[in-house]
């Protein structure tokens, strides 16, 4: 009974470490895969996010979508009175914060990334059209 007890903690640690030298190599397929299927893991988003309040420009500085360089301060103290930022770009900015866990600024670039890619526009921000003629 103690060799099966030994046995299987000895493959344990064995197949424990041999996963640990090679994650290299099969972590990122596993991520994936993962984010491919939209499972929830434990751990995967926020414990805790703040809901907006309103669709004004102080529930959006109040759901985290300001920064320093970004900033709707100056849009709050001269008492803005329009509806605020996007309805739809302010929900999926929230989901890449809270799925990546990303600072606003670093959400919002890459939400503008996936625009341009969806949009057929490079990085770089100029058209991926093949027939795309620039004179400059």
């Amino acid at each position: 009974m103690a060799y099966l007890l030994y046995t299987l903690v000895l493959l344990t640690i064995i197949s424990g470490t041999a996963l640990y030298l090679t994650r290299a190599h099969w972590q990122p397929t596993l991520q994936r895969t993962v984010n491919g299927l939209d499972l929830r893991l434990p751990g995967r988003d926020y414990l805790y996010a703040r809901i907006p309040t309103s669709t004004t420009f102080a529930g959006d500085a109040e759901a985290g979508l300001s920064s320093s360089t970004f900033d709707l301060s100056g849009n709050l103290a001269d008492g803005d009175s329009r509806a605020g930022l996007d309805q739809a770009a302010k929900r999926e900015i929230l989901r890449i914060m809270q799925r990546r866990r990303l600072p606003f600024d670093e959400a919002r670039r890459a939400y503008m990334e996936d625009r341009f890619k969806a949009n057929g526009i490079g990085a770089d921000g100029r058209p991926k059209d093949p027939k795309f003629v620039s004179f400059s």
